[in-house]
């Protein structure tokens, strides 16, 4: 199924922003150092992980700490627009 999003590509650019200045934190070197996905479990080099949106902006996701995990590619990319509940890795 195909998801609409429904929030301005201006709202989108605006929280980018914020989980690129967050990327640059203590707060999220410390979040990733254990190497864990969130989603699959499995342990990568820290430099691996990415930073994904449990609530993904497009549905009206937040940067905020509350929202982001670290996730492996594969997983983030698989994932997209789903919500946690959706997303079987």
């Amino acid at each position: 199924m195909e998801f609409v999003s429904w929030v301005s590509d201006e709202e989108i650019g605006k929280e980018r922003y914020k989980a690129k200045e967050l990327k640059k934190t203590s707060w999220w070197k410390n979040k990733k150092s254990s190497g864990i996905c969130h989603y699959c479990g499995n342990k990568f080099p820290p430099e691996e992980l990415t930073m994904d949106h449990l609530i993904p902006l497009n549905r009206g996701g937040r940067s905020i700490k509350a929202n982001l995990v670290p996730a492996c590619k594969e997983c983030n990319n698989k994932k997209k627009y789903d919500l946690p509940q959706d997303f079987i890795p």
